[in-house]
């Protein structure tokens, strides 16, 4: 029964530590710009990266190495048809999570506002 328990235990801490990974790695492939702007251009639907590079302004090494990334974190799905590669979304959950992090940020750009109008507030009564 020890045994049992102990291999149970083992196999659960490698289940988390998998998914913090997991999640670490999904977190740090979206936490760059382009990388969210790729995925917003991304989101009308596959595309050739013939097509993706033109609508950027950066150096095909760069996107190629942004898309990777974004393969590599299980985001991007990837087809290569003879000289072609197209790219498109995997999951359209990341752009859930796109979301809740946009309110997240609006709620404390909201916050930051009102802190100013309280501190303007405050000097011109100080005047």
């Amino acid at each position: 029964m020890f045994i049992f328990e102990y291999a149970l235990t083992r196999v659960l801490i490698m289940t988390q530590k998998s998914v913090s990974d997991l999640r670490v790695k999904i977190l740090s492939a979206l936490s760059d710009p382009t990388r969210l702007e790729l995925l917003e251009y991304l989101s009308g639907g596959e595309r050739c990266v013939c097509e993706i590079l033109p609508a950027f302004q950066r150096s095909q090494s760069t996107i190629s190495k942004h898309l990777n990334i974004l393969y590599e974190a299980d985001i991007l799905e990837r087809k290569v048809d003879g000289k072609r590669t197209v790219y498109c979304i995997k999951d359209p959950q990341v752009f859930e999570i796109i979301r809740m992090v946009d309110s997240l940020a609006l709620t404390q750009i909201s916050q930051l506002a009102q802190a100013g109008r309280i501190l303007e507030k405050s000097l011109n009564n100080r005047s």
